[in-house]
């Protein structure tokens, strides 16, 4: 494959390329290009939208390319502040270590090992004097650093802005002059860290590498950054089940996203909604178990929604207290610690009137209705969701 064709065929998908130009002159160069893409453990476990990258990265290694797999053990230690409204909890080293393995092993899931290079950015920064570390900080300017728009938020909302936060960009940068980087990955919300990391480059006389920034993945409510700490998330290590279950939830605009994102194809027009979404959730599935166990989990789905045997069916718990006991209060509560999703009390009273609402197998009539739910009672939210009153 040419270097036009193979280009092609790696911007399907992009978000940004800085730039195109580049990166076909890289492409045609005749060797295999160092394709870095860093991440930090910060928790234990990988969840789709961690799965865009490494898909984009998978495809470099099938054109023939070494993919680079930072594990930052140092600057997971600090949290990238990219996007972020609020400074990080920090974590110790040993928690950091703990989640690499978890991390590693969960990737190769994706990446071909034996294309993968897998280094600690520890190696050069656990070492480094502390001249050589203020010597690094001379190279950025704080006003650069201020610029950032969550940078600015954080100012304008008076948040703090912790000093260890300012180093990660340039920590991440540091990162692409150790590998010699050809080619950076990352999220749009990684501009300003992919570009440090060329300026560096250029300083230390090595080629800029190209920034190659893929979207971020909206989480299950279709808003916010798909996040484990705002439990919008599907874990790539879920269960069948679990994974099939969140995935029938998103809304059909969601939908629209995610079959380009995870799946690399458009969503087909021919489709109906509810067939594509089950198409959707299986593939997943299948990519990260199997596709026996991605049959059997839409099956169950299946007996539960479609078929409306919801007793025997393994829910989601949902405690309501003491004082949530009209439906619509019950409804936002459920979705909410069912399953994770912001509801406003407009959209449940909506889902009552159209008749989605039933408790007990018993359809709720009126948005005014005040209910006394007994424990195993399952209360219906909508057409892919219910939950166990416990």
């Amino acid at each position: 494959m040419d270097s036009v064709e193979a280009c092609a065929r790696l911007q399907i998908g992009a978000a940004q390329i800085i730039s195109a130009a580049e990166l076909r002159a890289k492409l045609s160069l005749g060797r295999p290009l160092r394709v870095k893409l860093g991440v930090d453990p910060t928790s234990s476990d990988l969840h789709l939208g961690h799965t865009i990258l490494l898909q984009k990265l998978r495809q470099f290694q099938l054109l023939g390319h070494e993919a680079i797999l930072i594990i930052g053990d140092f600057t997971a230690m600090i949290g990238d502040p990219s996007g972020r409204s609020a400074t990080r909890p920090q974590l110790t080293h040993e928690q950091v270590l703990a989640h690499a393995e978890s991390y590693r092993e969960q990737a190769f899931q994706i990446l071909d090992p034996a294309r993968t290079r897998t280094v600690f950015n520890g190696e050069w920064f656990a070492p480094m004097p502390f001249a050589e570390v203020m010597r690094l900080n001379s190279r950025v300017t704080l006003q650069q650093l201020l610029q950032r728009d969550d940078f600015k938020a954080r100012i304008a909302s008076e948040q703090p802005i912790g000093a260890h936060e300012i180093q990660y960009p340039i920590m991440q940068g540091w990162d692409s002059v150790q590998v010699q980087a050809d080619v950076e990955l990352g999220g749009t919300d990684q501009l300003f860290n992919i570009l440090v990391g060329r300026d560096l480059q250029k300083e230390e006389g090595q080629p800029q590498q190209v920034v190659f920034l893929m979207p971020i993945l909206e989480g299950l409510d279709g808003v916010q950054k798909m996040s484990k700490s705002l439990s919008n998330y599907v874990g790539i290590k879920e269960s069948p089940n679990e994974m099939l279950g969140k995935l029938m939830s998103i809304s059909d605009e969601l939908m629209g996203r995610y079959y380009p994102l995870l799946l690399g194809r458009e969503l087909s027009s021919d489709l109906h909604p509810m067939e594509a979404k089950k198409q959707l959730a299986r593939e997943i599935v299948a990519t990260y178990h199997s596709a026996s166990e991605a049959d059997r989990a839409l099956e169950e789905w299946q007996s539960r929604f479609s078929e409306k045997r919801l007793d025997q069916a393994s829910l989601p718990e949902f405690a309501p207290s003491a004082e949530t006991r009209d439906i619509v209060s019950l409804v936002v509560a459920a979705y909410r610690d069912g399953f994770g999703l912001t509801r406003s009390r407009g959209d449940a009273r909506r889902l009552v009137e159209q008749g989605s609402v039933q408790l007990a197998g018993v359809k709720i009539r009126s948005a005014a209705e005040t209910l006394t739910p007994k424990s195993g009672n399952v209360l219906r939210l909508d057409k892919t969701r219910a939950v166990r009153i416990k």
